[in-house]
């Protein structure tokens, strides 16, 4: 166990070495999947894959930290995961919780600020305590901003902008000409945060579901195979040298890129 174990870190460790620290993404957005499938396969409950879940947010919150990256986005909890089984739900609310309970001593040791996006006032009163607790301990922290997205919809977020958009035109607080991509962005939920250069899906999915809709326009998309508790320092490592192995052109042609 102790030479699988070398030989895990000094493979992170190589891939880390190759990484060009200069092009490091200032936010990398991350849809956890896989939890449900893992647990199956050790012919447990879904729950117990939500447990062992924690281990790989520790990780690549850690991992992301000491590459630089500026703000880590993770997708815990979305509006339609609510339709999920009652008992499921529960243990999930009870499990987040006791995480952020736990997690914030040493979220805030390393520096890490912790903040979220979505219709946090739908999750249960503890939760919320909890997530408030958080945020008041690290809101001077200046290094990674770890983001829980819970009670996440990107077409509800939209739709609330679109509303009070309207709202304040109709107030004539504003001008229609006002409104442009920027001015619109403004009115999200991630309006203090750039927009995501590396999205990162786990488990073999290929989708979005429903998470930053707007922000992920010019989003490179990583795709793995690997079920979310076993992501691990060394898989964020692999995203983000896939990630500078892109040419990131924005509508542009090579050619204007590289003048």
């Amino acid at each position: 166990m102790l030479q699988t174990t070398n030989f895990a870190v000094c493979f992170s460790k190589s891939m880390k070495e190759k990484i060009i620290m200069e092009r490091i993404p200032q936010h990398i957005a991350v849809i956890m999947d896989g939890n449900g499938r893992w647990a199956k396969k050790q012919g447990m409950a879904r729950v117990f894959g939500h447990k062992n879940a924690v281990k790989a947010v520790r990780d690549i919150t850690e991992g992301a930290g000491e590459l630089g990256v500026k703000f880590l986005t993770l997708y815990a909890f979305s509006t339609e995961n609510w339709n999920r089984p009652k008992e499921e739900v529960f243990a999930l609310m009870e499990l987040l919780s006791r995480t952020i309970k736990s997690e914030v001593p040493n979220l805030h040791k390393n520096n890490v600020r912790v903040t979220t996006i979505g219709n946090t006032e739908q999750l249960p009163k503890d939760c919320r305590e909890e997530l408030q607790k958080a945020m008041e301990i690290t809101k001077y922290n200046t290094g990674l901003t770890l983001v829980l997205a819970l009670s996440y919809s990107g077409r509800r977020e939209i739709i609330e902008a679109a509303k009070k958009l309207a709202k304040d035109a109709a107030e004539g607080k504003i001008s229609p000409d006002q409104i442009d991509d920027t001015f619109f962005s403004s009115y999200l939920h991630t309006y203090q945060m750039p927009d995501p250069e590396l999205i990162i899906r786990t488990s073999g999915e290929f989708r979005l579901s429903n998470f930053l809709l707007w922000q992920l326009a010019y989003s490179e998309l990583y795709f793995t195979d690997v079920l979310w508790p076993d992501f691990r320092k060394e898989h964020l490592y692999q995203a983000v040298l896939d990630y500078q192995s892109r040419e990131r052109r924005f509508g542009k042609t090579s050619e204007q890129v590289t003048v």
